[in-house]
């Protein structure tokens, strides 16, 4: 881990490439999943985006990302393929050259020479398509490897002047999430064990969200390092029509925002139901 790190998390976007996500010719697994590796390490997803095969909209997506200061995960369109855009876009959004990355050269080439031995023929380095697969790992200059466990074949990192650091992998979920599970390890040994993160919340009858607003803003001015959500229903298969109203943040914050809100509940003649913590 380089000294450019940051020494606590930053924000933690994912972006999502590719059309059969959104012609829905594929199911998206990567958002679930990814989510589910950060609550694992005490981590939460600030924002996601999804964006198709268009090199215009895969390169504003990306230049939004290195200009946020945010770590972004990107997922999908590095392979070689025409419809593969996603290493151009990333050199386009930091105005740098695509460059055949040494390492990856090496690692590509290793591995067609894996393929070659399984299938008992000749390696041909030189041999039209196995050039071409070389493409795999024209990075953008100074662009840094993510190892690939599964196929040798490699994603890459890239920073930006606005301290947006992207790392990109493969959309095939059996490569991409080992990849995204080591990059979260490496920051977290670099930021320490993060606070755990709660939800705790509180079904509410009979209110309108308006009129819990000033009570919501209330508390998030009392506890700035909270966040205070309502989530109307109503047809919930449990509770009906209800509001589930709560506050997330670390244990200890939460916990004392949830203890004001609940004192602050006691201003309205409300029914109250099931208490959450998530």
């Amino acid at each position: 881990m380089n000294s450019s790190t940051p020494s606590k998390p930053p924000d933690i976007g994912i972006i999502i490439i590719g059309d059969e996500i959104l012609s829905g010719k594929r199911t998206d697994k990567h958002l679930s999943k990814f989510i589910e590796l950060l609550s694992e390490r005490g981590l939460q997803l600030s924002w996601a985006e999804y964006v198709g095969d268009s090199p215009d909209r895969i390169t504003r997506a990306l230049s939004r990302a290195f200009a946020s200061g945010d770590m972004v995960f990107s997922c999908g369109g590095i392979g070689a393929t025409p419809d593969d855009h996603t290493r151009q876009c990333a050199a386009k959004a930091l105005g740098l050259n695509l460059m055949l990355h040494p390492e990856a050269k090496a690692l590509i080439l290793e591995r067609m020479r894996d393929t070659a031995l399984e299938q008992g023929v000749a390696f041909e380095p030189d041999r039209h398509d196995n050039v071409h697969r070389l493409n795999m790992g024209m990075f953008p200059e100074g662009a840094a490897i993510i190892r690939n466990a599964y196929n040798k074949i490699p994603g890459f990192s890239c920073k930006g002047q606005g301290l947006g650091h992207v790392h990109f992998v493969p959309g095939f979920p059996v490569m991409a999430w080992p990849m995204m599970q080591e990059k979260l390890d490496a920051y977290c040994q670099t930021w320490g064990s993060a606070p755990l993160r709660i939800e705790k919340s509180v079904i509410v009858f009979g209110a309108m969200e308006a009129t819990l607003t000033p009570l919501m803003e209330l508390i998030e001015a009392q506890h700035p390092d909270v966040k205070v959500f309502s989530l109307p229903s109503v047809d919930h298969p449990q509770w009906g029509k209800h509001i589930e109203l709560g506050v997330k943040g670390t244990a200890e914050n939460a916990q004392e925002a949830y203890t004001a809100l609940l004192s602050g509940l006691q201003n309205f003649e409300l029914k109250l139901g099931a208490e959450l913590v998530r």
